[in-house]
């Protein structure tokens, strides 16, 4: 069955991971554009005088080795969403420039 996975800007951590193993694998098409690279997962520890500091405690990998870490994740197909829309969410599908390249996509595999 055919796979496009929408990507972002706001795609990251997990979301990052899943278009990546999608990608590595070669078992759909990611449309949009470059994911945010949120690679690394980090955790505050406090200190004594009140204040804290941020460590970066573990990194994350495609499942083929790709570091996502400040560069994301390309789609395959380029799609912005459409520049005269203020919010998004207000979209119809037809409007949704991302979806319908999407769909595109799919309807040719």
């Amino acid at each position: 069955m055919p796979l496009a996975v929408l990507v972002n800007g706001g795609s990251a951590s997990a979301s990052e991971i899943f278009a990546g193993a999608v990608k590595d694998y070669g078992i759909g098409t990611i449309v949009g554009t470059t994911t945010y690279g949120k690679g690394v997962v980090q955790t505050i520890q406090p200190l004594s005088d009140g204040s804290a500091v941020k460590i970066t405690i573990a990194k994350y990998f495609t499942p083929k080795g790709n570091d996502i870490n400040k560069k994301g994740i390309a789609p395959d197909v380029e799609a912005e969403v459409s520049e005269d829309s203020t919010d998004w969410t207000e979209l119809t599908h037809e409007e949704d420039t991302q979806l319908q390249a999407a769909l595109k996509e799919i309807r040719q595999n």
